[in-house]
C-alpha cells in the first residue's frame, strides 16, 4: 500500500466529521479513506486480520495498523500546520488515552447521531475514497 488508508465508520455523524476535517487540512491528498462497511473497508479489514470487536478508527500504514486514540492521533502526522499539532497528544501513554477514546466511541451515536446510509464523497473528493479497487 503506497498510501495511508482510514478506515472510518460510514455511518457515524462525528466519524464524518473527522473524515471532512482530514480532507480539509490535507492538502497533498496523502490520506485515503474507506468507510468500515463498503466492500473495500470489508476487503481491508479482512486482508489486515483486523479482528472484528474493534470498533474504532483504523489507521493502515504500510503493513501495520493502529486503531483507537493511536490511529486517532496518528493520522495528524498527514494533516497541514496546525492541525498536525494534534500528533503531539501521543506523548500521552496509550494507557490514558484509550479507555478516553473507548468512551467517546462507545457514546458516539448517542452525542453525535447516525446516518441511515453509509456517507458519500462529495463528487471534489471522490478519488480520496477507496471503492472496489484495493492496493497493497
Amino acid at each position: 500500500m503506497s498510501q495511508p488508508i482510514v478506515v472510518f465508520d460510514g455511518f457515524c455523524n462525528y466519524c464524518d466529521r473527522m473524515v471532512n476535517f482530514a480532507i480539509r487540512n490535507d492538502s497533498k491528498a496523502r490520506l485515503k479513506f474507506a468507510a468500515s462497511q463498503s466492500e473495500a473497508g470489508q476487503q481491508l479489514i479482512q486482508q489486515y486480520k483486523i479482528p472484528g470487536e474493534i470498533d474504532s478508527v483504523i489507521l493502515l500504514e504500510g503493513d501495520s495498523y493502529y486503531k483507537y486514540s493511536s490511529a486517532a492521533i496518528r493520522i495528524a502526522k498527514y494533516l497541514d500546520w496546525p492541525a498536525k499539532l494534534i500528533y503531539i497528544l501521543i506523548i500521552i501513554p496509550a494507557f490514558i488515552r484509550q479507555p478516553i477514546y473507548k468512551w467517546i466511541s462507545r457514546n458516539r451515536y448517542r452525542w453525535f447521531g447516525r446516518r441511515d446510509t453509509c456517507r458519500l464523497p462529495a463528487a471534489s473528493d471522490k478519488e480520496r475514497f477507496l471503492d472496489q479497487e484495493i492496493t497493497k
